[in-house]
């Protein structure tokens, strides 16, 4: 009678799986940065575009929702980094909370996940 054991971590094939996807996920994110990073010095380095008056408040909202986007791009980065941190020393995709594996699925769809769905609901209550 053979007993399954509960997995407790991602095979070194299943873990090359995820870096992948994290490295192309974090080359999407990276380029998406420069663009944000791109449209503020082209904003900060052509006055001559804005028009004063209402076009310059216009302006003034639009520099501050790149800077917002860039700041959340950067964290989105750290975390990726993180993710690959992790896949190296071998602990990615063990939730953080219950120490039990997070689904594929779920690491699929956010790669730098550390809270298993359950987990992450059970936070929410």
């Amino acid at each position: 009678m053979s007993e399954q054991t509960e997995k407790t971590r991602y095979t070194d094939e299943e873990l090359e799986e995820f870096r992948e996807l994290i490295q192309e996920k974090l080359e999407k994110a990276k380029s998406e940065l420069e663009f944000y990073q791109g449209q503020l010095t082209d904003m900060a380095d052509n006055p001559d575009a804005k028009v004063r008056g209402l076009d310059d408040g216009i302006g003034t909202v639009e520099s501050e929702r790149l800077i917002s986007m860039a700041g959340r791009q950067k964290k989105h980065i750290q975390h990726l980094e993180n993710a690959l941190f992790r896949i190296q020393n071998k602990v990615y995709g063990i939730c953080r909370a219950t120490g039990k594996l997070i689904s594929k699925e779920r690491l699929r769809a956010v790669p730098h996940a550390t809270l298993s769905i359950e987990a992450k609901q059970s936070r929410k209550k």
